[in-house]
């Protein structure tokens, strides 16, 4: 590992712990140039995942379109940077564990709506109401209806 502050390559290993969401290793550094240390993060590399639109074009696996959508309906909430951040961390999950190259939209949808709605239906119905092009206030009415009886 390259140190970042003198650019030698021999670096050694001082520390290693599991970070805190338990999917990577934390690991302390020590140049044994210029002595300074820094932590670097491993993770395991992932096969490219392709998300297949409504439109049926293809496109890679982007995270920050998930997150962007999920801070959107959780503005002014309760709902603190770590539940959401761990709330993407679950949705990633999900989304890789099911073993395909290719996964549609849609799926990833009713993933991100089953996950906000155990989290808060306030941030749930905002979501739907964007993913399902909800088009009159009819349609938020049954889905808050089927919150409440559920």
């Amino acid at each position: 590992m390259k140190c970042p502050f003198c650019g030698v390559q021999e670096t050694k290993v001082i520390d290693s712990r599991p970070a805190d969401d338990n999917s990577s290793i934390r690991r302390r550094r020590q140049c044994e140039s210029c002595g300074k240390r820094f932590t670097t993060y491993e993770k395991v590399e992932t096969i490219p995942l392709i998300v297949i639109k409504k439109d049926n074009n293809r496109e890679p696996y982007d995270r920050s379109k998930i997150e962007k959508g999920i801070i959107r309906s959780c503005n002014k909430r309760p709902i603190s940077g770590d539940q959401i951040n761990k709330l993407l961390n679950d949705i990633e999950t999900e989304v890789f564990k099911c073993d395909e190259r290719e996964i549609p939209a849609s799926r990833i949808g009713e993933i991100v709506m089953d996950k906000l709605k155990a989290l808060d239906p306030v941030a749930y119905v905002r979501f739907a109401s964007v993913y399902r092009d909800f088009k009159d206030v009819n349609t938020f009415m049954d889905e808050i209806k089927k919150i409440l009886e559920g």
